[in-house]
């Protein structure tokens, strides 16, 4: 498993490029409207995670999807990701 890297050796090439349009609209929104925003695509990409899962493991109940979930989420911020 790596480790995450400091920030002085993080490899800013590696990620996506900036969408300059959606700057400026994050840009005119008030810090509550983005608040709102970040929860929202939180929410969303939660919601992904739990369909994944449901279709993987059909006969498991929400309870136990949603550990399943926890645990992989735990582990990503372990790994750095």
């Amino acid at each position: 498993m790596s480790e995450a890297k400091p920030a002085s050796q993080f490899d800013f090439d590696a990620l996506e490029p900036v969408d300059p349009d959606h700057l400026r609209r994050m840009a005119a929104l008030t810090p509550g409207q983005r608040m709102l925003a970040m929860a929202e695509v939180s929410a969303f990409q939660r919601g992904l995670l739990r369909g994944a899962f449901r279709r993987r493991y059909p006969d498991l109940p929400i309870e136990e999807i949603n550990m399943l979930m926890f645990r992989y989420i735990e582990d990503l911020k372990a790994r750095g990701l």
